[in-house]
């Protein structure tokens, strides 16, 4: 499997520099598109950026940072890691989107999903309670807009829409988009029955268990007539010289930003032997460059996917650290993972 699709993902985690000085929110976006700049010097084929709305993460809009790594890079493939769709207008975000595909010369991909926070809701005005009607209403229109021909559509969640013409076009004819999936069976049989790409958010336990949601995709998408494109998934993971640099440089960071987020959610604050067996057996990738690929290697076999994002920031780990990740990824892993496959 040598076409394996790899790609970084990162929700702009707001880094420290080298002296351990927290840098802003506008420097902390300067530094993910250079970060982007450098995966694309490298030959890293995604760059998937998540959308959030807390002071832990810099990015809010992903196109908008999209749109100024496209001006900066050649070849890389500028995806979202969700747009959270149900709490947007689902014709501005075809239009952003195909606004960064044509300053990318096609490179844009959208990635949509529900999210797995929900500031966005009452930020923007929508009602929790509404949470499955907003998402499914608003991709059965997402869907309809990427023929690229005037809508007519009706629903509950926005201004029905009478031969709507919406601009711009992309010069393809087809916006690049995928759905986001957590783990729920409805939105993988969903999914297949539009017809689009899935990835699959694996953020704990061993990768293996979501074997039957690639199964049931698969089957859903024979079934209903749709084809079946390869799954993707991501996980979280960072890779330093050592197996030992990169725990030591990724658990601190990572238990600040777990706790404050199960502390919200009713989560037991994060034990070092629980993340030592992540490392080890589940669905965190951190560690050298060769046991970092060795894993990769392995979730993509079992899982029979075509590709595979890391999500190669969690919370303050220092910007020097996180440009040296990203080297890593795509000089050394990504070249030992396709050896692995081949």
């Amino acid at each position: 499997m040598t076409d394996l699709v790899m790609g970084l993902d990162t929700f702009g985690d707001v880094p420290d520099d080298d002296s351990g000085v927290p840098l802003s929110h506008a420097a902390a976006i300067r530094q993910v598109i250079d970060e982007a700049v450098l995966a694309d010097e490298l030959g890293v084929d995604v760059i998937a950026l998540g959308e959030h709305h807390r002071p832990e993460y810099s990015i809010s809009t992903p196109e908008t940072v999209l749109a100024g790594i496209a001006a900066r890079t050649s070849r890389i493939k500028l995806a979202s890691g969700v747009t959270v769709l149900s709490s947007d207008d689902p014709v501005r975000v075809f239009q952003r989107f195909a606004t960064v595909d044509a300053i990318s010369g096609g490179r844009a991909q959208a990635i949509l999903g529900r999210g797995s926070f929900t500031e966005s809701f009452p930020l923007f005005g929508y009602d929790m309670s509404d949470y499955d009607v907003l998402f499914e209403e608003k991709l059965d229109l997402f869907v309809k807009l990427l023929d690229e021909k005037p809508v007519t559509w009706d629903g509950t969640t926005r201004a029905a829409l009478t031969d709507a013409d919406v601009f711009p076009k992309t010069e393809s004819g087809r916006l690049d988009t995928w759905v986001g999936v957590g783990g729920s069976p409805q939105s993988v049989v969903r999914t297949a029955r539009y017809g689009l790409p899935l990835m699959l958010a694996i953020i704990g336990g061993a990768p293996e268990r979501f074997a039957p949601y690639v199964d049931l995709y698969r089957r859903a998408a024979d079934q209903l007539g749709t084809l079946a494109h390869p799954v993707g998934m991501h996980s979280p993971g960072f890779i330093a010289d050592t197996d030992e640099q990169a725990r030591e440089l990724y658990y601190p960071t990572y238990k600040v930003m777990r706790d404050r987020i199960g502390a919200l959610r009713g989560w037991p604050p994060l034990r070092r032997a629980e993340f030592d067996a992540e490392v080890k057996d589940g669905s965190m990738y951190v560690g050298s460059p060769e046991t970092v690929a060795r894993r990769i290697a392995a979730a993509v076999k079992s899982l029979g996917v075509g590709r595979f994002d890391l999500v190669y920031t969690a919370g303050a780990q220092p910007v020097s650290a996180r440009m040296h990740a990203v080297e890593l990824y795509g000089s050394k892993v990504m070249p030992m993972v396709r050896d692995m496959l081949a």
